[in-house]
């Protein structure tokens, strides 16, 4: 079975590409196999969100962070779907907290079923990575409590928003680096711990893959003002329609220098005023902040990757890096 697609990263060296090419095939073995449960459905609802693709770009992060120990120590493809069945699980919560009918191009599961399918499958991929982290070491198992305290902490204060008082666009950013940061820096620490690699190396990657995680989803914010739906796959203008204030949205509600885009930004977009919001907010001076925003958290993880060891996954490291700040345009 083939891996699925991941970000469009070119790896120079021909080694470390064959050997990130076979361990993302072997995760994805691992991961289709520790959702199947001895009822059909069970095993039905679990393996949607997986058929349905994905960049597997946490994957990606554990497979990079084990070549500076042993990648081919028998941890690391189990830690590997351990941080993917916890990153899935997540989707499944999220579609039914945002009621989304869509997920990766497919009917999200609460819409195929119900929320309480959707709910419980969640739960079960949590389940099923737990059974697999028991076998990988108390370590592994703290480290994975921890992210997802922080996961969770992150979801509540996204639904209840920053409170009085409190700076929106550093509520904002804590948001990103606890929901979408935390995971991807477990990534790099379990490639790390699992693969034997040097203490100095496990939180050199920790803090660079929180980092290249808040930066991509910053990226993602701007895409959903700045691109065409060709470039990003998605519908431009679907965080405005929603009403969700990314970064670009709070820097410009912050200046409150245009009153026509105050007024359209302040809650969810009408269909017939998206375009004109888009056009104002690609005009102002927010995306260049968000922008630079985006590019400080890149180079700070820069900054950590810079001080590993000098061997091909550094250079990958880095050209990621280089990948989050350009797809943003």
């Amino acid at each position: 079975m083939s891996a699925p697609p991941v970000v469009d990263l070119p790896i120079e060296d021909e080694r470390l590409a064959q050997d990130v090419a076979n361990g993302l095939a072997a995760v994805e073995k691992l991961l289709r196999s520790s959702v199947e449960s001895e009822d059909a459905f069970v095993t039905e609802a679990s393996k949607h969100l997986i058929e349905a693709g994905g960049k597997r770009f946490r994957t990606l992060m554990v497979l990079l962070a084990a070549q500076f120990g042993d990648p081919s120590a028998p941890g690391v493809v189990p830690g590997a779907v351990v941080i993917e069945l916890t990153h899935l699980g997540s989707l499944y919560h999220d579609d039914v907290m945002d009621e989304a009918p869509v997920r990766r191009g497919s009917p999200s599961a609460n819409a195929r079923w119900d929320n309480t399918v959707a709910i419980l499958t969640g739960d079960y991929l949590f389940a099923q990575a737990s059974d697999i982290l028991a076998d990988l070491g108390p370590e592994l198992i703290r480290i994975q409590a921890q992210t997802f305290s922080r996961l969770v902490q992150g979801q509540i204060r996204e639904t209840i928003g920053p409170r009085a008082g409190e700076d929106p666009i550093a509520h904002y950013l804590n948001v990103l680096a606890d929901k979408t940061g935390s995971l991807i820096a477990a990534s790099g620490r379990f490639g790390a711990l699992l693969s034997g690699a040097p203490a100095d190396v496990e939180e050199r990657l920790s803090r660079a893959c929180e980092a290249i995680g808040v930066a991509f989803q910053l990226g993602d914010d701007l895409l959903d003002v700045a691109s065409t739906g060709v470039q990003s796959g998605k519908t431009p203008g679907t965080d405005l329609r929603e009403g969700i204030k990314t970064l670009p949205v709070l820097y410009a509600l912050a200046a409150d220098d245009s009153p026509r885009l105050t007024s359209l930004l302040s809650g969810p977009v009408a269909e017939e005023d998206v375009e004109e919001a888009l056009t104002l907010l690609r005009a102002h001076p927010a995306m260049d902040r968000a922008r630079a925003e985006l590019e400080a958290w890149a180079d700070r993880a820069r900054a950590d990757i810079s001080g590993l060891p000098d061997i091909p996954a550094r250079a990958a490291f880095l050209a990621l890096c280089d990948y989050v700040v350009q797809r943003s345009g």
